[in-house]
Protein backbone atom coordinates (compact mmCIF):
# COMPACT_ATOMS: atom_id res chain seq x y z
CA UNK A 1 0.00 0.00 0.00
CA UNK A 2 0.82 3.60 -0.95
CA UNK A 3 0.38 6.11 1.60
CA UNK A 4 1.70 9.81 1.06
CA UNK A 5 0.67 13.00 3.50
CA UNK A 6 0.57 16.15 1.98
CA UNK A 7 0.25 18.85 4.17
CA UNK A 8 -1.90 21.68 4.24
CA UNK A 9 -0.81 25.40 4.17
CA UNK A 10 -2.88 26.39 7.08
CA UNK A 11 -3.91 24.97 10.56
CA UNK A 12 -0.97 21.91 9.79
CA UNK A 13 -3.91 19.98 8.72
CA UNK A 14 -2.77 16.23 6.99
CA UNK A 15 -4.14 15.58 3.40
CA UNK A 16 -3.34 11.57 2.65
CA UNK A 17 -3.33 10.32 -1.25
CA UNK A 18 -4.31 6.53 -0.38
CA UNK A 19 -3.45 3.45 -3.42
CA UNK A 20 -2.91 0.12 -3.61
CA UNK A 21 0.52 0.72 -5.33
CA UNK A 22 2.01 3.50 -7.09
CA UNK A 23 0.81 4.10 -10.76
CA UNK A 24 -2.68 3.01 -9.70
CA UNK A 25 -6.02 5.16 -8.92
CA UNK A 26 -5.62 6.85 -5.42
CA UNK A 27 -8.36 7.83 -2.49
CA UNK A 28 -7.61 11.20 -1.24
CA UNK A 29 -8.66 12.24 2.09
CA UNK A 30 -9.24 15.71 3.74
CA UNK A 31 -7.94 17.87 1.19
CA UNK A 32 -7.71 21.40 3.34
CA UNK A 33 -6.40 25.23 2.41
CA UNK A 34 -3.44 25.39 -0.04
CA UNK A 35 -2.84 21.47 -0.61
CA UNK A 36 -3.62 21.78 -4.95
CA UNK A 37 -0.27 22.27 -6.43
CA UNK A 38 1.83 19.35 -3.76
CA UNK A 39 -1.30 17.40 -4.43
CA UNK A 40 -0.83 17.65 -7.73
CA UNK A 41 3.34 16.68 -7.97
CA UNK A 42 2.81 13.97 -5.10
CA UNK A 43 -0.32 12.59 -8.19
CA UNK A 44 2.36 13.41 -10.70
CA UNK A 45 5.43 11.86 -8.99
CA UNK A 46 3.63 8.55 -8.22
CA UNK A 47 1.52 8.82 -11.15
CA UNK A 48 -1.69 8.25 -9.08
CA UNK A 49 -4.89 8.99 -10.02
CA UNK A 50 -7.75 10.11 -7.93
CA UNK A 51 -11.10 7.78 -8.03
CA UNK A 52 -12.57 10.05 -5.03
CA UNK A 53 -12.19 12.12 -2.01
CA UNK A 54 -13.22 10.81 1.35
CA UNK A 55 -13.65 13.21 4.41
CA UNK A 56 -13.15 12.79 8.05
CA UNK A 57 -15.61 15.49 8.81
CA UNK A 58 -17.09 19.02 7.36
CA UNK A 59 -14.80 21.24 8.88
CA UNK A 60 -13.47 23.93 6.29
CA UNK A 61 -9.71 22.71 6.94
CA UNK A 62 -10.34 19.80 6.05
CA UNK A 63 -12.83 20.63 3.18
CA UNK A 64 -11.77 23.60 1.59
CA UNK A 65 -9.95 22.06 -1.57
CA UNK A 66 -12.93 18.92 -1.93
CA UNK A 67 -14.51 20.84 -4.86
CA UNK A 68 -11.32 21.64 -7.13
CA UNK A 69 -10.01 18.16 -6.71
CA UNK A 70 -13.09 16.62 -7.37
CA UNK A 71 -14.69 19.03 -10.27
CA UNK A 72 -11.30 18.69 -12.15
CA UNK A 73 -11.93 14.98 -12.39
CA UNK A 74 -15.15 14.58 -12.39
CA UNK A 75 -15.21 12.40 -8.91
CA UNK A 76 -17.40 11.92 -5.97
CA UNK A 77 -16.95 13.00 -2.34
CA UNK A 78 -18.31 11.48 0.90
CA UNK A 79 -18.96 12.95 3.90
CA UNK A 80 -21.13 12.06 6.62
CA UNK A 81 -24.90 13.02 6.44
CA UNK A 82 -24.44 15.48 10.23
CA UNK A 83 -21.83 16.87 8.31
CA UNK A 84 -23.23 17.51 4.89
CA UNK A 85 -24.69 21.04 5.73
CA UNK A 86 -21.26 22.47 6.64
CA UNK A 87 -20.01 21.44 2.69
CA UNK A 88 -22.78 24.27 1.91
CA UNK A 89 -22.26 26.65 4.62
CA UNK A 90 -18.38 25.94 6.43
CA UNK A 91 -19.35 28.34 8.92
CA UNK A 92 -21.40 26.99 10.54
CA UNK A 93 -19.22 24.79 12.05
CA UNK A 94 -16.20 27.85 13.02
CA UNK A 95 -16.62 29.77 16.23
CA UNK A 96 -16.97 33.42 16.49
CA UNK A 97 -13.15 34.04 16.22
CA UNK A 98 -12.39 31.19 14.05
CA UNK A 99 -15.05 33.13 11.58
CA UNK A 100 -13.37 36.38 12.49
CA UNK A 101 -10.43 34.89 11.20
CA UNK A 102 -11.20 33.70 8.17
CA UNK A 103 -12.98 36.88 7.41
CA UNK A 104 -15.08 36.10 4.02
CA UNK A 105 -11.33 36.35 2.87
CA UNK A 106 -10.88 32.85 1.33
CA UNK A 107 -13.45 31.41 -1.43
CA UNK A 108 -15.17 28.61 -0.90
CA UNK A 109 -17.36 25.79 -3.49
CA UNK A 110 -19.47 22.84 -2.84
CA UNK A 111 -18.67 19.66 -4.48
CA UNK A 112 -20.97 18.94 -7.47
CA UNK A 113 -21.65 15.37 -6.23
CA UNK A 114 -21.93 14.24 -2.63
CA UNK A 115 -22.31 10.71 -1.23
CA UNK A 116 -23.25 10.02 2.39
CA UNK A 117 -20.72 8.03 4.46
CA UNK A 118 -22.31 5.32 7.44
CA UNK A 119 -21.33 4.02 10.40
CA UNK A 120 -19.84 0.36 9.60
CA UNK A 121 -20.01 0.60 5.94
CA UNK A 122 -17.02 -0.54 3.81
CA UNK A 123 -16.24 1.05 0.98
CA UNK A 124 -14.74 -0.45 -2.46
CA UNK A 125 -12.59 2.74 -4.04
CA UNK A 126 -9.62 2.65 -6.08
CA UNK A 127 -8.88 -1.06 -5.06
CA UNK A 128 -8.81 -0.49 -1.29
CA UNK A 129 -11.91 -1.58 1.31
CA UNK A 130 -12.17 1.42 3.77
CA UNK A 131 -14.30 0.97 6.90
CA UNK A 132 -16.09 3.84 8.17
CA UNK A 133 -16.43 4.63 11.49
CA UNK A 134 -18.92 7.12 12.67
CA UNK A 135 -17.32 8.93 15.44
CA UNK A 136 -19.02 11.99 16.57
CA UNK A 137 -17.96 14.28 19.06
CA UNK A 138 -15.38 16.53 17.36
CA UNK A 139 -18.30 17.12 15.28
CA UNK A 140 -21.71 15.31 14.58
CA UNK A 141 -20.49 13.90 11.48
CA UNK A 142 -17.14 13.03 12.15
CA UNK A 143 -15.66 9.36 11.00
CA UNK A 144 -12.53 7.35 11.11
CA UNK A 145 -11.43 5.46 8.55
CA UNK A 146 -9.73 2.29 8.61
CA UNK A 147 -8.16 -0.27 5.63
CA UNK A 148 -5.64 -3.31 6.20
CA UNK A 149 -2.45 -2.99 4.05
CA UNK A 150 1.42 -3.17 4.26
CA UNK A 151 2.77 0.48 4.51
CA UNK A 152 4.89 2.65 2.22
CA UNK A 153 4.81 5.87 3.61
CA UNK A 154 5.84 9.28 1.78
CA UNK A 155 6.66 11.64 3.87
CA UNK A 156 7.23 11.32 8.06
CA UNK A 157 8.39 7.59 8.31
CA UNK A 158 6.67 4.74 9.10
CA UNK A 159 8.23 1.69 8.75
CA UNK A 160 8.21 0.53 5.12
CA UNK A 161 6.15 -2.68 4.39
CA UNK A 162 5.11 -2.80 7.56
CA UNK A 163 1.73 -5.23 8.00
CA UNK A 164 -0.78 -3.18 10.20
CA UNK A 165 -4.52 -1.65 9.80
CA UNK A 166 -4.27 1.50 8.83
CA UNK A 167 -6.86 4.49 10.98
CA UNK A 168 -7.03 7.58 9.37
CA UNK A 169 -8.35 9.18 12.40
CA UNK A 170 -9.31 12.58 11.34
CA UNK A 171 -10.17 14.99 14.51
CA UNK A 172 -10.62 12.21 16.49
CA UNK A 173 -7.70 10.80 17.60
CA UNK A 174 -4.12 13.08 17.60
CA UNK A 175 -0.82 12.03 19.16
CA UNK A 176 -0.93 12.53 22.78
CA UNK A 177 -4.66 14.02 22.25
CA UNK A 178 -7.88 14.34 20.65
CA UNK A 179 -10.36 16.80 19.18
CA UNK A 180 -11.54 19.64 20.56
CA UNK A 181 -15.08 19.84 20.88
CA UNK A 182 -16.25 23.55 21.99
CA UNK A 183 -16.88 24.38 18.12
CA UNK A 184 -20.52 24.38 16.99
CA UNK A 185 -21.61 20.53 16.38
CA UNK A 186 -19.15 19.74 18.96
CA UNK A 187 -20.17 17.46 21.45
CA UNK A 188 -17.65 16.45 24.74
CA UNK A 189 -19.91 13.60 25.76
CA UNK A 190 -20.18 12.05 22.54
CA UNK A 191 -16.55 12.24 22.39
CA UNK A 192 -15.73 10.19 25.15
CA UNK A 193 -18.35 7.69 23.90
CA UNK A 194 -16.41 7.41 20.85
CA UNK A 195 -13.06 7.40 22.11
CA UNK A 196 -14.58 4.12 24.46
CA UNK A 197 -16.70 2.21 21.75
CA UNK A 198 -14.76 3.15 18.73
CA UNK A 199 -10.94 3.98 19.03
CA UNK A 200 -10.63 1.68 22.41
CA UNK A 201 -11.59 -1.78 20.97
CA UNK A 202 -9.00 -1.15 18.24
CA UNK A 203 -5.88 -3.01 18.32
CA UNK A 204 -2.90 -1.94 19.50
CA UNK A 205 -0.63 -1.95 16.47
CA UNK A 206 -3.13 -0.33 14.51
CA UNK A 207 -1.34 2.67 13.08
CA UNK A 208 -2.56 5.44 13.46
CA UNK A 209 -2.94 8.97 10.72
CA UNK A 210 -4.52 11.93 12.06
CA UNK A 211 -5.89 14.94 11.06
CA UNK A 212 -3.05 17.25 12.83
CA UNK A 213 0.08 16.12 13.71
CA UNK A 214 2.42 12.68 13.69
CA UNK A 215 1.26 9.44 13.04
CA UNK A 216 1.39 7.31 16.01
CA UNK A 217 -0.39 3.79 17.21
CA UNK A 218 -3.24 2.62 19.02
CA UNK A 219 -0.85 0.80 21.68
CA UNK A 220 0.95 4.06 22.56
CA UNK A 221 -2.25 6.19 22.85
CA UNK A 222 -3.81 3.87 25.01
CA UNK A 223 -0.55 3.54 27.32
CA UNK A 224 0.00 7.36 27.07
CA UNK A 225 -2.44 9.71 26.17
CA UNK A 226 -4.27 11.03 28.98
CA UNK A 227 -8.03 11.40 27.13
CA UNK A 228 -8.20 7.38 26.87
CA UNK A 229 -6.32 6.42 30.09
CA UNK A 230 -8.99 8.34 31.69
CA UNK A 231 -12.20 7.13 29.71
CA UNK A 232 -13.61 6.16 32.75
CA UNK A 233 -13.82 9.49 33.79
CA UNK A 234 -16.68 11.26 32.39
CA UNK A 235 -15.29 14.72 34.07
CA UNK A 236 -12.44 14.26 32.36
CA UNK A 237 -11.85 18.33 30.46
CA UNK A 238 -12.70 19.11 27.06
CA UNK A 239 -9.49 19.85 24.94
CA UNK A 240 -9.27 23.14 23.31
CA UNK A 241 -6.44 22.36 20.57
CA UNK A 242 -6.66 23.27 16.87
CA UNK A 243 -9.19 22.21 14.93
Amino acid sequence: MFVATVPAQAFGTNCYVVAVAEGEQCVVIDPGIGVIAQLDEVLAEHRLHPAAVVLTHGHVDHTFSVAPVCGARGITAYVHPEDRELLADPAKGLSMDLAALFGGRLTYAEPEDVAPLSDGASLALAGLALTVDHAPGHTGGSVMLRTPGAVALAGPALTPGRESTLCFSGDVLFAGSIGRTDLPGGDHSAMLASLRDKVLPLADETVVLPGHGPSTTIGRERASNPYLRDIGDQTAAAPQRGW
